[in-house]
């Protein structure tokens, strides 16, 4: 489904952000990608969504180089994947019935669909009783859990969790974890970073351990190993 073909990135400055990686990933895997601040996680996720570019190497999704795609294409292939972030990305004067309702407009879902798909995601996340509050009236794993329905609301083949419980307690934090692996049992492939490792021995699936820009460890049950 994805693969990532000796994916290189040096910046202007010189410092390399991804060295020589390879590596890929089946239908319906949950994969955690593991590494310290600055290990290139997150540059690694940035290309799989075409928002930054290898400076050698290629990324491909379904066999498609994601990266020879045209601006056209490109915003397709992102509304296959959902992207959840750390610091939630919320519209702070929509309410999140709102939010997600906007996610859906702009896939161009009527009306009556999302009237139907936001109360049936947001029970997914256990947060139907909040779907006419704002996000300032939410806790921070209120409003983490509101940016996984936001990103599952259009049924992507995809789920990107990058960094999605740093700014979380442990009890929300595992809240979160129990939610994206109920997604990923679903049938929705799941790729997770995090440097957390009470995160990645909750998961017990395939952990990737990253360090300055290399793939130092690939292992299918792995544990957080630094």
């Amino acid at each position: 489904m994805i693969y990532y073909d000796k994916v290189s990135k040096i910046y202007p400055d010189n410092s390399i952000a991804l060295d020589g990686i390879s590596f890929g990933v089946e239908p319906k895997e949950f994969v955690t990608i593991v590494g310290h601040s600055g290990a290139g996680k997150t540059t690694l996720i940035k290309m799989l969504i075409a928002e930054d570019s290898p400076t050698e190497g290629s990324v491909f999704f379904e066999s498609t180089n994601v990266h020879n795609l045209s601006k056209k294409e490109t915003t397709k292939l992102r509304r296959r994947i959902g992207t959840v972030f750390q610091d939630y990305r919320l519209i702070p004067n929509k309410t999140i019935y709102e939010n997600i309702a906007f996610a859906m407009e702009a896939t161009g879902r009527s009306d009556n669909e999302i009237a139907a798909d936001v109360p049936h995601v947001l029970e997914l996340v256990n947060l139907s009783h909040k779907i006419w509050n704002f996000p300032k009236e939410l806790s921070g794993g209120e409003r983490q859990r509101v940016a996984i329905a936001r990103a599952i609301v259009t049924q992507p083949d995809i789920i990107i969790a990058d960094e999605p419980t740093g700014n979380l307690d442990p009890t929300n934090t595992f809240e979160i974890i129990r939610i994206l692996q109920k997604i990923n049992e679903l049938g929705t492939t799941v790729l997770l970073t995090t440097h957390n490792k009470g995160v990645v021995d909750t998961v017990k699936g395939r952990v990737i351990t990253m360090e300055k820009g290399k793939i130092v460890r690939d292992d299918k049950n792995g544990k957080y190993v630094l």
